[in-house]
């Protein structure tokens, strides 16, 4: 009985199971039919003094978003003035009318809202949000900031200091490199390829700012934008109130010079000496807002980069695992946009990428895209884009565009529908125009000497160092001499310097110089953080050269240390270092050049040096924790007053590359030659003198 039961039951589930697969849908169900997109209705007037506003009025929430914008981005920066539309926006809500900066953070932070503004390429823009029982204050706020602005030089200071040390970072960062280089390849003399410069930003002044504002930012084809729970008559009264006594039109900019015609792709290498990995970037000029090829492109350029499933990213990681990453992207820009194909390798595989993302611009403009992948990629865009008009700030961003730009009146609401209609010879059209292989600028940033002959066998290669000068192949292989170091400058002292990560003390580290054996003895002390705590001994013979180097310490409570003998032209001994994958112990008995010198010892040198404008050395360096030795270079870029406990000093502005790890210093330009502060290249760390 209990077998016919059993079997019974296994018979009614089976049957049970058959007829529910049989009413499982075996493919996904059609998709809906596309609509346009819903956005409340726009209210627009001109008010007396010029000024464009545009209501978006949504009463679901009790929120503001407001976007005031001008013709007043960087295309408006005066030539050697590079950054002042930048530093401009940057002040505004740091301090105007009667509120010092810390006053209106604090009125607006008391009511829960935000204020701010921003430049761009084209467009200077300021914004602010609140409930919209404070959208009285969020108006006031705003008004004063772009009519009444303050500059207080505490303000004017702090935010130069601040643009210039995110310059230095910039030099170290390769795809700000690459970015900028790449502006300068496609723009030429036009000002989009014009981009802020330590000299251009310590010269703007207090008068530059104000002429700035009262020239630029007028009323008469300004630009406001209001969306959330308001209305139209409560936007003009608000309006006529925080913008009263406003008037004017900005002073015209002069006719900017055409950008240059399409040459054949050229490849660019940026030297930068001892990177382990490139970045690379193909871009292209492509077309002004309201080009009919704007939605076609859109989907060849997601096709192509703009996401994970996409050709680049598919291809270039998960098939050759050369990178984490490989994307594409388009800029709208109110003159000719830009397209940009980006990807950081490997330095082994940096020609392989290169010539697979020129495969891929080339099939996508040669070949029209199988069904499958177009209905995957037009998916995408159509069903992200209502996510990027949600909020009260999203809508009001979207509706500055549509009419800073110049779009068609229903770009908004037509967007997902003329996506939708885009077709593989439309994509395929696209590509061809505005994302050529053929006529691309190509930026490689990386290590040049690794890098030249296997880029030529793609192109023909041009090369510069970070700051755009031109190079030779000898130019990457600088031969390592004997640091000229005069001992006799190096006298007893003693030096103490705070480590700091974004502005917060962390450690410290003092450093001496001692007379010893006719020589010199170095020692070194340090503790960041309890993290790294070291003391290092190097002892220096009678003519510089490296006698022994003793290390103790500790990495995050693991035991540390390095101890070398250094002879004419070899080093022995061990390394004790931590690694990622635990500790690890290096035997040593390595040739090295004559006159190379010890990674510790690097700092306590630079009195020795010779000093001044345009110095450069190139010298062997030896790293006991690695157990390898590089030619690096010391180089003089410029003199910078640095910020002491004992007040400014003028100092040498020193570069050393090739290295490990890429670092700046700076140098009293004064005998006796003291190091002023260190900076580690894409790190937020320094090294400050404090004694």
């Amino acid at each position: 009985m209990s077998r016919r039961t059993s079997l019974l039951a296994a018979l009614g589930l089976a049957a049970t199971l058959g007829t529910a697969a049989a009413q499982t849908p075996q493919a996904p169900p059609p998709a809906m039919p596309l609509t346009p997109a819903t956005f409340p209705p726009f209210q627009e007037a001109v008010l007396p003094n010029g000024l464009r506003l545009i209501v978006v009025a949504n009463r679901r929430l009790p929120i503001v978003s407001m976007s005031l914008s001008f013709n007043a981005g960087r295309v408006a920066d005066p030539v050697g003035k590079e950054g002042l539309a930048s530093m401009v926006a940057g002040l505004l809500t740091k301090g105007a009318g009667t509120r010092t900066a810390n006053q209106v953070a604090e009125a607006i932070e008391q009511v829960g809202g935000s204020i701010g503004a921003g430049s761009g390429s084209d467009f200077l823009t300021g914004y602010a949000g609140s409930l919209s029982r404070d959208v009285g204050l969020a108006f006031d706020l705003l008004g004063d900031a772009v009519i009444r602005p303050r500059f207080d030089s505490t303000e004017v200071e702090l935010l130069r200091t601040q643009m210039l040390s995110g310059l230095d970072l910039q030099r170290s960062q390769p795809d700000a490199i690459a970015s900028r280089q790449l502006d300068q390849l496609l723009y030429g003399d036009h000002p989009y390829a014009r981009n802020p410069t330590a000299a251009s930003v310590r010269g703007i002044t207090r008068a530059d700012l104000l002429r700035f504002q009262r020239a630029r930012l007028r009323p008469t084809g300004a630009l406001l934008v209001i969306a959330g729970d308001i209305t139209l008559a409560d936007a003009r009264r608000h309006a006529a109130r925080a913008f009263r006594g406003w008037t004017g039109a900005p002073t015209p900019l002069p006719a900017a010079k055409a950008p240059p015609a399409r040459r054949p792709t050229e490849i660019v290498l940026v030297h930068r000496p001892g990177s382990v990995q490139s970045n690379i970037v193909v871009g292209s000029l492509t077309y002004r807002p309201g080009e009919p090829r704007h939605y076609a492109a859109m989907v060849a350029n997601r096709v192509l980069g703009d996401g994970a499933d996409s050709r680049l990213f598919s291809i270039l990681r998960e098939q050759k695992s050369w990178t984490y990453g490989a994307y594409s992207g388009l800029e709208r820009r109110r003159g000719l946009g830009t397209f940009q194909a980006t990807t950081e390798v490997r330095t082994e595989v940096t020609d392989s990428a290169l010539a697979e993302v020129l495969k891929q611009l080339t099939r996508l403009g040669a070949e029209a895209v199988p069904a499958t992948e177009l209905e995957q990629a037009k998916s995408a865009i159509v069903g992200s884009y209502p996510l990027s008009v949600q909020t009260a700030e999203q809508v009001a961003g979207a509706v500055s565009d549509l009419r800073r730009y110049g779009l068609a009146p229903d770009f908004l609401t037509s967007y997902r529908l003329r996506i939708g209609a885009v077709t593989a010879a439309e994509v395929q059209a696209a590509a061809a125009a505005f994302m050529r292989a053929d006529s691309a600028v190509v930026v490689v940033v990386g290590d040049g000497a690794k890098l030249a002959e296997r880029l030529r066998t793609i192109g023909p290669v041009r090369m510069v160092d970070v700051d755009g000068k031109a190079l030779t192949d000898q130019d990457l292989r600088p031969a390592a001499v004997r640091l000229p170091i005069d001992l006799a400058k190096l006298v007893p002292s003693r030096d103490s310097f705070a480590v700091v990560i974004q502005g917060n003390a962390l450690g410290y580290s003092v450093t001496s110089i001692e007379d010893a054996a006719g020589g010199k003895r170095l020692t070194e002390k340090s503790n960041i953080g309890g993290i790294v705590e070291q003391t290092t001994t190097i002892e220096i013979g009678a003519d510089g050269s490296m006698l022994r180097v003793r290390q103790n310490g500790k990495v995050q409570g693991q035991p540390t240390t390095i101890s070398l003998d250094y002879a004419a032209t070899s080093v022995k001994g061990t390394a004790n270092t931590v690694s990622p994958e635990g500790p690890k112990t290096v035997a040593i008995d390595t040739a090295i050049a004559a006159g190379t010198i010890d990674d510790n010892a690097i700092q306590g040198i630079l009195p020795g040096l010779p000093w001044a404008l345009g110095a450069s050395w190139s010298f062997s360096v030896f790293a006991g924790g690695q157990n390898e030795s590089r030619v690096t270079t010391l180089k003089v870029v410029g003199t910078e007053t640095v910020t002491t406990p004992a007040g400014p000093v003028e100092a040498f502005k020193t570069e050393w590359s090739g290295g490990w790890q890429p670092a700046t210093f700076w140098v009293t330009t004064a005998a006796p030659h003291r190091l002023l502060k260190i900076g580690i290249a894409n790190t937020p760390v320094e090294m400050i003198r404090v004694k």
